[in-house]
């Protein structure tokens, strides 16, 4: 019996370890900002485990950077072995530097005595910071170990777990403070998880495209030719036909999607084309190209 040969992962360079904590501390410093000088002084929380510290932080008179702390702490420790070393390390690093800053923080004036403003501009300070350091390998919230946890014995996936979590947290600030509060924080949980996702995937969004087509070569050598992008040619089978097809892959930025689709009709009406979001492209030759 032959030995299947182990896949060797490659190291980390220094230049990459100083990269991701460089934007790890930058991220955590935009959370503390959003949180202290945005937020908590007007009784606006976020969700997860940093909305309950915010909450008992106003309840006890303590530090919120204690609460961050101790609250996350128990969700790491169970999840190492389910996240895995590295993650669960990076992330630690975060909560302790976030809590560490926010305390820091505190004593600082709120920029702002407006709720809707507060709201606002700390949800964009806060999801981007939270998205750099999802987009390094960690995260400053247990909220999501906790459902990754939960996952197995309860019939919902994680996404749904955290969404539940996190009704019901902003739900408890309407008792708290006031049901305006709860409103505000609602507003700005909603703008930090948008900025969580520009922020991990990238302003200029990528599409991938598939084509099936009778005129594959023409199509293929036109959004070579027009558009600059390289494509792949597969071999299909229809599965109601049997008849073998051709198929087309590329991928395009979002600014190239109107161009593509005339392209296509201009050669094959008929044919069939689907679009779909990539989160993300690594390699190849994609880059930036000038449309035609």
């Amino acid at each position: 019996m032959l030995d299947t040969p182990k896949i060797k992962h490659r190291k980390m360079t220094k230049t990459e370890f100083i990269r991701r904590i460089v934007f790890i501390l930058a991220g955590v410093s935009l959370e503390a900002v959003a949180l202290e000088i945005f937020l908590v002084p007007n009784g606006i929380i976020d969700g997860g485990i940093t909305g309950i510290s915010i909450m008992l932080s106003h309840l006890t008179g303590l530090s919120l950077g204690l609460f961050l702390f101790i609250l996350n702490l128990p969700f790491f420790i169970l999840g190492y072995k389910h996240m895995g070393k590295t993650f669960t390390i990076t992330s630690l690093g975060a909560i302790i530097v976030l809590s560490i800053l926010t305390t820091l923080f505190e004593p600082i004036q709120a920029f702002t005595d407006d709720p809707l403003l507060a709201a606002v501009f700390g949800g964009i300070f806060l999801g981007i910071g939270i998205g750099l350091v999802i987009r390094n390998g960690g995260t400053s919230d247990g909220t999501e170990i906790l459902a990754i946890l939960f996952n197995k014995s309860i019939p919902f996936s994680v996404g749904e777990t955290v969404m539940f979590f996190n009704i019901f947290i902003l739900g408890c600030a309407g008792f708290v403070f006031s049901w305006n509060h709860a409103m505000y924080s609602l507003i700005a949980y909603f703008i930090a998880f948008k900025m969580i996702d520009v922020t991990t995937e990238g302003l200029e969004s990528s599409k991938s495209v598939w084509i099936i087509s009778d005129k594959h070569k023409d199509i293929g050598d036109t959004l070579n030719d027009r558009l600059g992008r390289g494509v792949t040619y597969l071999n299909g089978e229809g599965a109601y036909s049997g008849n073998d097809k051709s198929v087309i892959f590329t991928v395009i930025t979002r600014l190239e999607e109107a161009k593509l689709k005339n392209i296509v009709k201009e050669i094959d009406p008929s044919a069939f084309l689907a679009i779909g979001d990539i989160h993300d492209v690594k390699g190849g030759n994609f880059k930036k190209r000038h449309i035609h």
